[in-house]
């Protein structure tokens, strides 16, 4: 399968075209339209810095149905012990900032550049984008975020610095997103971590039709930031 170039035209190749690895095309920009647009139809940007912009939907497509969610006995017991704090959008840039230089300290290199940072934050401005945030002691020791739409909750990224923060985040999310009325979490690709946690792998096609109808839908979620 070739990979598209893009234009400045506001439009994407069919996700069905993307090659064996995921990769459908390269180019574009992160504007804010064009990013509402390539998460509509299942595509997410990712890629290292100095390398121009590639945009992926890969096939299987990993998933979290809210009603899955898996925490084992010593999770909930942790979560219920109130050993962390968890708060909602009260520290976007924090989190995207931490996500990244966690990837950076353990000497990976990050698709979490400046460019995809500034732009996600301008998302989250407009209460788009969201931030889910473990404290200890006043201390952020863990979180997550992702770009809400309808009844989808696209997970970008998560960290922790202390042990099991980041999933009493993610726990606490999906718990959240569920009184809301979300209907599917998308995980984009397939780590133990998040399998652990009650995550399945489903075919892009099955994806992609689940994409359409629920992107539409409302949810109970307040509109604008959920802090």
């Amino acid at each position: 399968m070739p990979v598209y170039l893009l234009s400045k035209d506001l439009l994407f190749p069919p996700p069905k075209l993307a090659r064996k690895d995921g990769l459908l095309a390269v180019g574009g920009d992160l504007s804010i339209p064009r990013l509402i647009l390539a998460y509509r139809q299942g595509i997410f940007p990712w890629y290292n810095p100095g390398e121009p912009i590639f945009w992926w939907s890969p096939d299987p497509r990993l998933i979290l149905e809210p009603s899955d969610l898996h925490v084992s006995k010593r999770l909930e017991r942790i979560i219920r012990q109130g050993r962390f704090q968890v708060t909602l959008d009260h520290a976007f840039k924090e989190v995207i900032r931490a996500c990244s230089e966690t990837r950076m300290k353990r000497g990976e290199r990050t698709w979490i550049t400046p460019e995809m940072i500034e732009a996600y934050t301008d998302l989250h401005y407009l209460g788009k984008t969201h931030s889910v945030e473990t404290w200890q002691e006043d201390r952020l020791v863990g979180g997550l975020y992702g770009i809400a739409m309808g009844r989808v909750f696209f997970g970008e990224s998560m960290f922790t610095k202390v042990s099991d923060a980041s999933k009493a985040a993610f726990v606490t999310l999906v718990r959240q997103l569920s009184n809301w009325g979300f209907a599917m979490i998308d995980c984009q690709v397939t780590t133990f971590h998040l399998l652990s946690l009650g995550a399945k792998e489903i075919p892009r096609p099955f994806f992609l039709e689940r994409l359409e109808k629920l992107t539409d839908l409302p949810s109970k979620a307040p509109s604008g930031k959920w802090s």
